[in-house]
C-alpha cells in the first residue's frame, strides 16, 4: 500500500472537483478524503495499491470538466489512518 496527498490550486472550487475526485477514488478502491481548504486549494489523501494511486493522480490532476489545476503540492503523508471508502470532509 501506498499514501498521496496533495494540494491541487487553480480553478478547483465551485466545479464539482471534490465529488470527481471522491468517485475516481472510489472507483479505484482507495481509502482517504478529499476537501477544500479556505485558502481556494483542494486536498486529497489517499492510500491504495500504487498503480491505482498512479492513475488516480493522473485524473485529479486533470479534474472535472470546468476545472483548472495550474499547480500541485505533494505534502508529508500523515500517520493517522484514512477513512474507508472514501470520503468527501466537509
Amino acid at each position: 500500500m501506498t499514501r498521496l496527498h496533495l494540494v491541487l490550486r487553480g480553478r478547483v472550487q465551485g466545479v464539482g472537483f471534490r465529488w470527481f475526485v471522491r468517485e475516481a477514488a472510489r472507483n479505484a478502491q482507495l481509502s482517504g478524503w478529499v476537501r477544500n481548504r479556505q485558502d481556494g486549494a483542494v486536498e486529497i489523501e489517499a492510500e491504495g495499491p500504487t498503480a491505482a494511486l498512479d492513475s488516480f493522480r493522473k485524473l485529479v490532476v486533470r479534474g472535472p470538466d470546468g476545472a483548472v489545476v495550474t499547480s500541485v503540492d505533494e505534502v508529508d503523508i500523515s500517520a493517522e489512518s484514512l477513512a474507508q471508502p472514501f470520503t468527501i470532509i466537509r
